[in-house]
């Protein structure tokens, strides 16, 4: 619902320009409550970062395709984290640029979990690491953040891109 009462859903879609997530919240009677996230595209004057993720399986040399990514913001370090987006890389192991393009991101505190466990066993081994969780902080300069990560089941690396 908006300010005013309406739904921002028409035929179970939301306008354009917003992304509405349902996101299980922690702490709540029943450990869930359904509510919703609006991220509305930020205005021109406004600042603003775009994020593009990249994951490298480094033991055959090849992208990481099919590698489950979480990404969360933390609004408030009082509060829990909030889910903005849950997709898989692609082929190229790249997160799909449709899955972020309406997420118009603001100076704050961001979380990427990589679901490398899963991954890994996939792929036909163990991993000593069940997830890698990539907690970062965007500032009203940044135009562009790219966030790679090279991966084996013993060891990561990640570092701020270009």
């Amino acid at each position: 619902m908006d300010r005013r009462g309406q739904s921002l859903l028409r035929n179970g879609e939301p306008p354009a320009g917003r992304v509405v997530r349902e996101v299980p919240c922690r702490g709540m009677a029943g450990g869930r409550a359904d509510q919703s996230l609006e991220r509305a595209p930020a205005g021109e004057g406004e600042p603003h970062a775009s994020l593009t993720v990249h994951a490298l399986n480094v033991v055959t040399g090849i992208p990481a395709a099919g590698l489950v990514v979480r990404f969360m913001e933390l609004e408030d370090p009082k509060k829990s984290w909030i889910e903005l987006m849950n997709s898989a890389t692609n082929v190229d192991g790249r997160l799909d640029k449709s899955s972020l393009t309406s997420l118009r991101l603001k100076a704050g505190t961001y979380k990427l979990r990589f679901e490398t466990g899963e991954y890994w066993q996939q792929q036909g081994h163990h991993s000593f690491y069940p997830y890698v969780e990539v907690v970062f902080t965007i500032t009203e300069a940044e135009q562009k953040v790219h966030i790679p990560l090279l991966m084996s089941p013993y060891s990561y690396t990640t570092y701020r891109g270009n």
